[in-house]
């Protein structure tokens, strides 16, 4: 289960056993869950979140942030999944007629109405012209 995860890498990561984790722990944290570094700003942001009575960030605290951010992950990965399967050319970006095409062969009832604005959904801009890209 995610939290017992969660929980491992905190108490992993919690260098001399505070109950929270600092700034570098925290960062040593994220790594060991998701496979990269947080951006300065991003860290920033998080750190100045903290309660000025806690040194760091608490477990719940933590739990809440690494759920929020795994969900996104994995609505990216389902996003990009998605993606893909419209992209049958594999060029990364998706013209109306692909995203038409698409549509069609999935719901071919579906009135051309419809897929137009879910298509100017993603493009704001001229049908013609435009592209829709991950």
């Amino acid at each position: 289960m995610q939290i017992t995860l969660f929980l491992q890498v905190f108490e992993v990561c919690d260098e001399g056993n505070k109950g929270y984790l600092n700034r570098e722990d925290f960062e040593v944290a994220v790594v060991m869950l998701f496979g990269y570094n947080l951006s300065e700003v991003e860290v920033d942001s998080i750190m100045s979140s903290v309660r000025p009575e806690n040194s760091g960030i608490l477990f719940e605290k933590f739990l809440n942030l690494m759920s929020a951010k795994k969900f996104a992950q994995l609505f990216s990965d389902e996003t990009r999944e998605i993606f893909t399967a419209f992209d049958v050319q594999d060029r990364g970006f998706l013209t109306f007629e692909d995203f038409k095409k698409t549509f069609n062969s999935v719901l071919p009832k579906l009135s051309e109405r419809i897929i137009i604005e879910a298509f100017r959904t993603f493009t704001l801009m001229d049908l013609s012209t435009s592209r829709v890209s991950y």
